[in-house]
């Protein structure tokens, strides 16, 4: 994999680097579940391994019941602003964290994180999520009600003010608040953004980054989804937005916009993300399907293959980590196609061995798959 050697060429060379970047907003806890088909004893049990195989089971039970026993394998932060912000502290950004980790003290699931960030803002308690993991990908089950609270008067007022927070953002490389979908005052929150803090930024210095991260909108409505694009478009006044999405995402997000897809165009994809790009009127938009990413920057489409791990590990966090190498590449100065090489190989090692890299680590992965030696 030729981009995966180039890759390794290219961070050499970013060695020593200095970043800074704010977080926020949400926090989870997260429960990585495995439901249990059959038990041998009570330290042995074969999982259900697809999520066709569960819903079959659970399909069985209609008119009935059942009982499916989840086992809980790993107990960790959860959330797409942590995990974005774990992987790239484990690439040595200093970064400040600002979200749901927990009142009045963080809870432990966050502490590690903490201890790394240059500060955090502890807004209000995390939510929870049962996930739970299969072979062919994950069910995410969210129990959220107490982000309610996380209101821009809380953010604002917990960060100093809309002057703090201004202050924070002006030092920043790159700047996001992830998770729209499950924070129910995320658009107001970015309004708030938009009408008191971005009138006391300065325009004195290149455009900052900033980053959204969606996370499943399709239990929103359409004009919720529609008045985010809206509200995401206007950071381009003073950012250079990335919008990240998935595959399932782009496409409910051209339904959105009304954009048509042909399904039956062998570059479904490809036409699909430079539509709802230049429909959205950002900086960037970035895809990631399972196996691949892509990106539209400045009209052009860029496009690379990613190490697919048939049996991961972990897969729960794997696209926050594909987000955070995505970031760091452009933050670093990384031309589009590195950029995206980068995050596939973030993902890459994470679902492999359960952990984000470190920069050397990501390195040493990105030589071992441009050899030929990642499996």
């Amino acid at each position: 994999m030729k981009n995966a050697t180039d890759l390794a060429a290219k961070l050499k060379e970013k060695k020593g680097f200095s970043l800074k970047m704010l977080i926020g907003l949400d926090g989870f806890v997260d429960e990585i579940v495995h439901p249990v088909d059959k038990r041998q004893d009570f330290n042995n049990f074969t999982r259900i391994k697809t999520i066709a195989e569960f819903g079959e089971r659970i399909s069985k039970a209609a008119g009935l019941s059942t009982n499916i026993e989840m086992v809980t394998m790993q107990t960790k932060l959860g959330g797409n602003g942590p995990i974005l912000s774990n992987a790239l502290l484990e690439y040595g950004v200093k970064l400040t964290y600002a979200g749901a980790l927990g009142v009045p003290d963080v809870h432990a699931v966050f502490k590690p994180m903490a201890e790394k960030a240059e500060a955090v803002y502890s807004l209000c308690r995390p939510g929870r999520t049962d996930a739970c993991e299969f072979e062919d990908g994950k069910i995410m089950m969210g129990k959220y009600a107490c982000l309610d609270d996380l209101t821009w008067d809380v953010c604002k007022n917990g960060m100093g003010g809309a002057t703090g927070i201004a202050k924070m953002i002006g030092e920043c490389d790159l700047f996001g608040m992830e998770n729209w979908t499950m924070m129910p005052h995320m658009s107001e929150i970015w309004q708030g953004m938009i009408d008191e803090v971005f009138p006391l930024l300065k325009s004195d210095r290149a455009k900052p980054f900033a980053f959204f991260d969606l996370a499943d909108p399709e239990k929103r409505t359409k004009e919720d989804i529609c008045r985010a694009m809206g509200l995401i478009g206007k950071f381009e006044e003073k950012f250079r937005t990335i919008l990240g999405l998935n595959e399932k995402e782009v496409y409910e997000i051209a339904g959105v916009l009304n954009i048509a897809v042909n399904d039956s165009s062998p570059d479904k994809l490809k036409d699909t993300v430079m539509a709802v790009y230049n429909a959205l009127g950002i900086y960037c938009l970035m895809v990631h399907p399972v196996r691949s990413a892509c990106c539209c920057i400045d009209g052009e489409y860029f496009c690379t293959d990613g190490p697919f791990c048939a049996k991961p590990k972990l897969t729960t966090g794997a696209g926050d980590n594909l987000n955070a190498g995505f970031c760091l590449g452009q933050t670093l100065g990384l031309d589009p196609l590195a950029s995206l090489t980068l995050g596939v190989s973030t993902s890459g090692f994470y679902v492999r061995n359960a952990k984000s890299p470190t920069f050397e680590e990501v390195i040493q992965f990105a030589e071992d798959w441009g050899g030929g030696k990642v499996e």
